[in-house]
Parts: C-alpha cells; structure tokens; sequence
C-alpha cells in the first residue's frame, strides 16, 4: 500500500482519572514528511506520542501504519512496527559509551562482544549516512548535549526505525546546536524517514516541517500546510486568542545599584569555570547573559544563588559592601537577604519529582509565617496557597495533589516561576525561563518578568535563546569560556554581532 499514510490515527482517546488527556483525536501523516505538532502545555501531545509509542495504551480508537491497522501496546511493539522516540530528557545511562547505550536493550545473546562489533560497524554507516558525527567509545556524560541527541537519534535507527518521533528536540540545545539539528533531520526526509516534531517554537515548525498539526484541550483542532500558515495564526489556534509574539515593555528606569559582582572567580573538578566575572544590576532593570551553554553562566547562577561557594572575587548587595560570597552557601540565607532564583533546571534543581505540588510550592519558604501554625507546618494553609498559585499562573491541571513528575515540563516550569516570582524578590535569578515551554506560557512569564522589572526589582536572566536576551533585556552580556566578553544595548546590537562575543571572536579580532 505504497500510497497510504505513514501513520494514521483514528478517534483516540485517553484519561487519566478524571482527567481527558486526548478526546478523540484523528490525525494522518504523509510518509518521508517533517509533521509538527503543536500546542499549549497540557494540550495532549506528549499524551499522543506515548500511546503511538506504546508507553500509554489508548482507551479508544485505531493505530495504522503504512495502511495496516497495528496494535501497540508496548515499546517494544512500537519498534517492531519502525517507530522510534527521542525524548525531551534523555533516555541515556550517562557512564556507559555511545556504543553501550546504542545496543542497550538491542543485544545479540548474552555475549556482548560480537554485539558491539556489529554496532561499531553499523554506528559508522549510519553516522556517515545521516551527518551524525560521534564517537562511539565517548562517555555520555562527557558528551555535549547536542552530541547527547545524535546517540538518541542513532539509537533509533540502529532499530531500524522508519517513524521518528522526537518531543522538544531542541528545549536543552543551543541556537547553533539546532541548526545542526535541522539539517539531519532534513537528511532523514531525505532519505524517506517520516518525523513527528513535538515543539513549542513556532520559528522551528515555519523553518523545518511540511505539515503542522494543532492541538488545543486535549482535542485535535487543525491541521495545515505550513506553507500555508504563519507564526502569529498558529500562535492563536493553540491558545484560541491574539497571542503578543513581541515582548512588550516600556524603557527602564535603573535606580540604585542591587548587586555588584567583582572579579568573581570559581573553580569546580580542578577547572577554573568562573574567570574573573564583573557585572552589576541596578533597581528596574533586567540585565541579560548571553552565551552558548557551558560557558560559565550555569556557575554564575549557583555561586550567586548559594549553591556553590566561590573561590575568588567579591559579590555585594544594595550598596552595602556585605560580601554574600563569604555569607553560608545556601538557598535558604540567599532568600532571607531577598534573592528569588528561578533555575536553569526545573527537574533537578527546582522541583523534587515525586513530591506533590503543594510541597513544592513551600520548599525554601517553609520558614514563612503563614505556612505556620506554631512549630508545626500548616498543610492546609501551604495547599490553599498553591490554588491560588495554579489559578494565577494558569497551571493545568489545576490539582495542588499531583506530584510534580505527572505535570508537562512546561507546567512544571510555572510551577517553579510561580514560588519564586510571587514574592516579589529585590533580586531575581533567572536561567532560562522558557526552556520547553509553550507560546502562551512564554508571553505569560514574560510579562511576570518586565511586572518585576517595573516594580523596581533587579533581575538576572540567563538564557540560550537570543530572541529572549534581546526581547527582554535592557543590557546585554555575552560569556565566553568563563568570561564577560562584552556588553551591548539591545537597539545597538545584532543577533550576528551576539553570536560572535559568544563565540569568544572580539570587535578587533573580527
């Protein structure tokens, strides 16, 4: 049946509890084509992609691929029937080689030498195959994450996968990492693979897929070609409104200098990550580190907000000369002196998985009064505050007894945002505050982010897209191999000028 679709889904549907993740959905993917589906968190799609992965198991409704109804309900049925899936976290054990993790779960026998053998062999034709440069002996956690992505997307196809499925592939990667992202994919169209692309960003859906899918509420609302489509109709069928795709903010206004960083060193597994860093922030203002991942600022982060200790340099606050690098190095002394952190890294960082989320709403602020009653914790009280949180931050779905795990990476986000951003902090940490989360959530943490900015508040973002840093931003660092390679106001810089600071190349030098 050379001209039935890839994949065609028929009326699926899926709950959990009371919870309707899909309602009927139907949906048909044309073989050798690059297939977006888009959508809000909590739209569905994740829930979609793990039924025709067989993570989850349908209550109702078909699977056909290639025009052949098919069962799936396992993993494994999904890869018999060519379906791979790379995941928005990886799937890697990160002490093994490439080559290990590649056959893990694929082996020969029980003898694994031959087993590598024939991996090592095939690795290389596929690597030259499909642009997918790696070392098969590289530890994976020694590997870049990009590089980390190419051992998810060869491990597909070392099972012979024909469907790729790969949600949020670019929400850990750098610009220039999708870039290169982009182009395999396009090799594996090319070469008649069919990809489902699960993205919140609009720019990759117009730059890479032929077709792109909707989703609004668990339910399937259109499908397009996108030649046919822009960012900004898009943009309203996922939302069902005018979404503002522009940050929208007035000039700041800096009053008084909040925090003062000076020659700030720090050195971690005998490497030295933090190289003399200076930087200041002011009252009303947001100043914006820009620079590819790995090159400081996740140290700058953690010293600033009390994860780890510096090893040189001074960092002071409100003008005081109160030198916070000496204070205890923790979270806890950092929001006494009124430091809000929002963490590069919601899942290990900013959230404690299995615990529900009215836990994590109080974690650092479990001291706060009104979640006291004497010396014991007010429950109540703590799980009142976060239905007033989920309510006010749109998280979906709206169940403060959920532990974090079962909330999309995006709610999850808001979740985080919420606890720290609704206090109002005279100096807010942020590090990548959209990382994996939809357009109607990004324009929402936006506007959170200028409300604090407008307030008077001192706000340090960090983030790898330079959409954001320009859009947001009312100065402009770039970090290099642990530096500060330079500033820039927004209206006076260029994207081209940003991606050369952050590539360590110098006005003179270039």
């Amino acid at each position: 049946m050379t001209d039935a679709p890839a994949i065609e889904l028929r009326g699926i549907s899926k709950s959990f509890g009371p919870v309707l993740a899909n309602r009927d959905i139907s949906m048909s993917v044309a073989r050798g084509t690059i297939h977006g589906i888009v959508g809000e968190n909590g739209a569905g799609k994740s829930t979609l992609m793990s039924i025709l992965y067989g993570f989850y198991k349908a209550d109702a409704g078909e699977i056909f691929i290639n025009g052949t109804a098919t069962a799936i309900p396992d993993s494994q049925a999904a890869i018999r029937a060519g379906i791979g899936m790379v995941h928005q976290h990886f799937k890697l054990v990160e002490n093994f080689t490439v080559v290990e993790n590649v056959i893990l779960g694929a082996e020969n026998g029980a003898m694994l030498r031959p087993s590598i053998a024939r991996a090592r062999k095939l690795l290389a034709e596929l690597s030259e195959e499909y642009g997918l440069k790696v070392d098969p002996d590289a530890v994976i956690e020694d590997l870049s994450v990009g590089h980390q992505q190419r051992v998810e997307i060869l491990k597909q196809l070392y099972r012979h996968a024909d469907i790729l499925i790969l949600d949020e592939p670019t929400g850990v990667l750098t610009p220039a990492e999708a870039d290169q992202l982009f182009r395999i994919l396009e090799r594996l169209r090319a070469e008649g693979k069919t990809i489902l692309l699960i993205t919140h960003k609009l720019r990759e859906i117009m730059e890479i897929t032929d077709t792109v899918s909707v989703m609004r509420r668990g339910e399937m609302t259109n499908t397009v070609r996108t030649a046919d489509t822009s960012p900004a109709e898009l943009a309203e069928m996922m939302v069902g409104r005018k979404v503002l795709l522009q940050v929208d903010k007035t000039p700041a206004t800096p009053g008084e200098v909040v925090l003062k960083v000076s020659d700030l060193r720090v050195r971690r597994g005998g490497v030295e990550r933090l190289k003399g860093v200076s930087l200041e922030i002011r009252r009303g203002e947001i100043l914006g580190i820009a620079g590819v991942a790995g090159n400081g600022q996740t140290e700058l982060l953690e010293v600033l907000g009390g994860m780890i200790t510096a090893s040189g340099g001074a960092v002071s606050l409100f003008g005081s000369g109160l030198d916070i690098t000496r204070s205890a190095a923790n979270g806890q002394s950092r929001r006494a002196m009124g430091i809000g952190h929002v963490p590069e890294d919601r899942q290990t960082e900013g959230l404690i998985m299995g615990f529900e989320a009215w836990e994590n709403v109080a974690f650092g602020y479990h001291h706060d009064p009104k979640y006291n009653v004497g010396p014991l914790m007010d429950h109540a009280a703590i799980k009142a505050d976060c239905v007033d949180k989920m309510a006010r931050y749109d998280v979906r779905p709206p169940n403060p007894r959920l532990p974090a795990r079962s909330f999309s990476g995006g709610n999850q986000q808001k979740i985080v945002v919420a606890r720290e951003m609704d206090r109002a902090p005279d100096l807010l940490l942020v590090g990548q505050p959209t990382r994996g989360v939809d357009i109607g959530a990004i324009e929402f943490i936006h506007r959170q982010i200028i409300a604090l900015r407008d307030q008077g508040k001192a706000i340090l973002l960090i983030s790898v897209e330079l959409d954001e840093i320009m859009g947001l931003s009312d100065r402009i660092a770039v970090m290099f191999d642990g530096r500060i390679m330079g500033e820039r106001l927004p209206d006076q810089t260029d994207q081209h000028e940003l991606g050369l600071l952050m590539a360590g190349v110098t006005e003179g030098a270039a």
